[in-house]
């Protein structure tokens, strides 16, 4: 039977295609990121999911705070950049490549979660080689994890019906299991740097508090501009009933940070659930 394996689509545009300069890169950049000091357990992280040249500095350090922990699973949930659909789709292949080697996906968990509900479906939708929200978090978890087994899932509508099945989809899977949950998610776009930094802080303030009702108000009201509302507030529900107390921003910079423009920027946040 032959296995079907998602290609890289974002290498040489979101991150480096080459291997040596990418190991190097993602390396600095957790190099130069710092680690809390009172991380008992890790459920959950929010990383950025734009290009590495703007926004790697942030995710690292999301993922720095999983240095030293290991988990036999990791979920990452994604918004659709590109595709609309109604459903929540796990990619329904053998694996997502990078130029790090490739990340085995779980068949067994895979199904499970499927089983959940019908709204939940083993498909490519979602996972086409141009979108870009799974595959450019791969390269820190390869680099920190080595070994884990992949469960990519995309958010068609990231409604709060959807937002809710998925919840308890995860939670009834994998609750009492060694899992770690990311949601990729930027937050506004295209405001100015001043507008962007004032909009944002409502995103800050909700997931500092640990408040995912609050957040989830916001997003569907339109308060807070995420491009992965969705996948956020999933994280956090499932963090917290997994038995996360304590919430933090580790870092918040908009692309206007990093370049120049300060026209139109997106908004990065990293973020982590822990006791």
């Amino acid at each position: 039977m032959s296995k079907v394996i998602r290609p890289a689509g974002c290498a040489g545009s979101f991150y480096s295609k080459q291997k040596a300069i990418l190991e190097r890169e993602v390396a600095v950049f957790l190099e130069n990121s710092s680690q809390l000091n009172d991380v008992n357990e890790v459920y959950g992280l929010i990383a950025p999911n734009d290009a590495q040249y703007v926004c790697g500095g942030v995710a690292a350090r999301a993922y720095r705070q999983i240095i030293d922990h290991d988990f036999e699973y990791v979920v990452i949930i994604s918004p659709s950049h590109h595709t609309y659909f109604e459903e929540i789709s796990i990619y329904n292949g053998n694996g997502y490549q990078t130029p790090l080697g490739t990340v085995k996906t779980d068949k067994e968990m895979i199904e499970a979660l499927c089983g959940q509900h019908e709204k939940i479906i083993a498909s490519e939708l979602g996972h086409e080689p141009d979108e870009h929200g799974i595959e450019i978090q791969l390269p820190f978890l390869q680099q920190i994890l080595y070994d884990f087994k992949l469960i990519p899932i995309v958010m068609g509508n990231q409604d709060s019906e959807n937002i809710q099945l998925l919840t308890d989809a995860l939670l009834s899977v994998f609750r009492g299991k060694s899992v770690l949950f990311v949601a990729s998610t930027n937050l506004s776009s295209n405001h100015s740097y001043q507008q962007a930094s004032t909009l944002d802080k409502t995103a800050i303030n909700l997931v500092n508090h640990f408040d995912n009702r609050g957040l989830e108000a916001e997003f569907q009201s339109g308060v807070v501009e995420m491009s992965g509302g969705g996948a956020a507030i999933t994280v956090m529900n499932v963090s917290k009933k997994m038995g996360a107390d304590k919430a933090e921003v580790v870092l918040y910079r908009n692309s206007g940070d990093m370049a120049n423009k300060k026209e139109k920027v997106t908004g990065y946040l990293a973020a982590v659930f822990y006791s």
